[in-house]
């Protein structure tokens, strides 16, 4: 059909930005051959951005390097296909807090909200540029309101083949990427960076959360923020995990899990390989609710392989007793099972946080943990606090790591 000439020139008169004629585009991918290109008319830029993104002629939407779209209203993208979002500029998100507080979207999940939601199928958001979540204005109201609920950065949203790759993500609110209802979804090459400048931590900066989603990749990334690198929420299957540094995180993380009484969560056929783990909370770690009036779930087929750690507080971890007294998890065993684990080739150091120790697998009784696989756990704690020690209740381990356990306590 030959290149396609995008044929509308948007005029908004009474929106803030402009959106310039199209022109065409060698395009990376077939489907993408008529461009639009934004720019910014120094107000809100977030109509111009959704037009374009609806407008089946522009296949393809520029936003250019050295162009900043000030979003002041809140995206939503739902229903989107066959579109390239090429950001070679930066999308600012307006930290207009009042405002987000009321439009912002929101989930049940967590009691989560978003600034943008980008589901449909075959998109591409790529080309070199940020997305900025003008983070600091939140984690400041964070610490002084604490039920201030902050935007998640980027929602992927009941989608189907999302490529995000390229493209650098800081100063988000509170979790970086929600992937919600999401099928065949890729990140690759990601720079994410969530840090305060004020005495006040960005804090729930997750890199990635996984939530009823099917065959997800994040790979070649970095990432430095103040909460979980890659979490696997309630129904995540078949994701894989490599390539990544993680620096000031809480650890590529299962769960938690469990959380809300009646619901059933499944997290299944998870890699997470050849990860950079430093300054961390936690490095490889399944976290599931016990107690009472919690849900029920399983854990299974998960392999933590190639892990390097440095400074890690807890190198190794299973915790089926989260956010549970020992006398609650003794009485209400956790109903979420951990099954078929493999903990392979972990290597550095901890942070001497917990002393000596650095692995802890800690299971709730009657049998809620099998098939846990500990091989080439070489992990040391500062040189003040002696031998590696690990320790390990209401399990049975196998792996030649698994002598260094020792006989696991029971519980219950």
């Amino acid at each position: 059909m030959g290149w396609v000439q995008a044929s509308v020139v948007f005029l908004h008169y009474a929106s803030a930005a402009l959106l310039v004629g199209a022109t065409p585009l060698t395009s990376v991918q077939s489907r993408a051959s008529g461009s639009c290109t934004l720019k910014t008319s120094g107000s809100d830029d977030a109509p111009a951005f959704l037009e374009a993104a609806a407008d089946s002629s522009c296949s393809t939407v520029i936003i250019p390097s050295g162009t900043t779209l000030s979003i002041q209203s809140r995206l939503n993208m739902t229903g989107t296909s066959n579109k390239h979002i090429s950001l070679e500029g930066t999308i600012k998100f307006n930290p207009d807090i009042d405002y987000w507080a009321d439009n912002a979207f929101s989930f049940d999940f967590q009691d989560q909200v978003a600034f943008w939601l980008l589901g449909g199928k075959n998109i591409i958001l790529d080309g070199g540029g940020t997305l900025d979540g003008s983070g600091q204005a939140w984690y400041d109201a964070f610490a002084k309101h604490s039920s201030t609920l902050r935007p998640i950065l980027l929602t992927i949203f009941q989608a189907t083949n999302v490529t995000v790759q390229n493209i650098r993500m800081i100063n988000g609110p509170e979790w970086i990427n929600f992937v919600n209802e999401g099928q065949d979804i890729t990140f690759r090459n990601i720079t994410i960076s969530a840090v305060s400048t004020s005495k006040n931590a960005a804090k729930n900066t997750d890199g990635w959360d996984i939530f009823r989603s099917d065959n997800v990749v994040i790979a070649d990334s970095d990432i430095t923020n103040g909460d979980d690198c890659v979490s696997f929420k309630p129904n995540a299957t078949n994701i894989l995990v490599s390539n990544l540094s993680c620096n000031g995180s809480h650890g590529i993380s299962v769960g938690s899990l469990g959380q809300y009484e009646g619901e059933y969560d499944i997290v299944q056929n998870v890699l997470a390989t050849n990860i950079r783990m430093s300054n961390a909370q936690n490095g490889a770690r399944i976290k599931a609710w016990a107690g009472k009036g919690v849900g029920s779930g399983i854990v299974k087929n998960i392999t933590f392989d190639g892990f390097v750690e440095t400074n890690v507080d807890n190198p190794v971890v299973i915790d089926q007793c989260y956010m549970t007294s020992d006398d609650d998890c003794a009485k209400y065993p956790s109903n979420t099972f951990i099954q078929d684990v493999w903990f392979t080739n972990i290597s550095g150091t901890s942070s001497g946080k917990e002393k000596a120790v650095v692995a802890s697998l800690s299971c709730s009784p009657d049998g809620r943990c099998s098939n846990i696989n500990v091989n080439d756990i070489n992990v040391t704690p500062p040189s003040k606090y002696g031998a590696a020690k690990f320790s390990c209740q209401n399990v049975e381990l196998s792996g030649d790591a698994a002598s260094n356990f020792g006989t696991c306590t029971t519980t219950g």
